[in-house]
């Protein structure tokens, strides 16, 4: 890979080897020899081609891409950036090189490209729904096991938040957490005690654990699956006190309903765990 590359994947918060070794692994899953391609071309057969959308919607993964390409001694000029709202027809990137080359490349930089694409166009359209609110999409941690951390920048890159990355950054008190301790009082302080400064969530069914939540000192609250109107009663209870969240059966269709609330976070685990691919393809020149 190359310094400006690893750079780039720097610059957008991903660690340059990790991903180097995710495509790495992609490659190889294709196998050694390509049976289809490899009797058709002839070692220095050359093509070049264009990476296009074939739909509307918000691009990430380019610099994930040029990655493949990089492996493979494919040359690529990016046509548009990560975070890019793109049109139908428009080229992405565009490659050139030996013709066995490209066709590895494709799929491999197809998929991660589709894949991440997608989770940015989701995530925009849950941004453009609550415009004018305060309110803001977050992901989740329900993430495809090894993606975690290009799903979670693909949601950044449609307008989205993220959340804690792991179990490791940030502490969530869930309904279990609760009946295992005992109270959701229980639960914090025992956090507290441990992680003085840590950023810590909890997790609330009810507007009478929103308040045990407050009492215990809680900033920062996980309305779970509560109605609009009870929503807009822990925003009118907590009066500022802490941050809030909504979480579960979120769709899009509810989004601005729930964002007018006056809460502060849509938690949606669809938008990494559900999302849709985008359409791109490769045409040869």
């Amino acid at each position: 890979m190359t310094s400006e590359l690893s750079q780039k994947l720097k610059d957008a918060g991903l660690d340059p080897q990790a991903v180097e070794n995710l495509v790495r692994t992609a490659l190889e899953e294709d196998g050694p020899v390509d049976v289809t391609s490899e009797p058709i071309f002839a070692p220095e057969a050359v093509s070049a081609g264009d990476f296009r959308a074939r739909e509307a919607g918000v691009v990430a993964g380019i610099p994930v891409a040029a990655v493949v390409f990089e492996l493979l001694d494919v040359g690529y000029e990016a046509k548009a950036a990560d975070g890019d709202r793109v049109v139908p027809g428009q080229v992405l990137i565009s490659v050139e090189g030996p013709t066995r080359a490209v066709l590895r490349a494709e799929r491999t930089a197809l998929n991660l490209l589709t894949h991440l694409s997608g989770i940015a166009t989701a995530a925009r359209r849950w941004t453009d729904a609550m415009e004018g609110t305060k309110a803001r999409v977050r992901d989740t941690r329900k993430t495809l096991p090894g993606l975690r951390a290009l799903q979670k920048y693909a949601v950044h890159c449609g307008g989205g938040v993220n959340h804690r990355m792991g179990l490791h950054d940030s502490a969530l008190i869930k309904d279990n957490h609760v009946a295992a301790a005992g109270s959701v009082t229980k639960a914090y302080e025992a956090i507290r005690a441990v992680y003085p400064s840590l950023h810590v969530q909890v997790e609330c069914d009810t507007l009478d654990q929103v308040e045990e939540a407050l009492a215990v000192g809680a900033t920062s609250i996980l309305l779970d699956n509560m109605t609009a109107a009870e929503m807009a009663e822990a925003v009118r209870v907590v009066a500022g006190r802490a941050e809030l969240e909504a979480s579960g059966g979120l769709t899009l269709e509810r989004a601005r309903d729930v964002a007018v609330t006056g809460v502060d976070y849509l938690a949606v685990g669809a938008l990494t765990h559900s999302a849709r691919v985008f359409d791109i393809g490769l045409d040869f020149s």
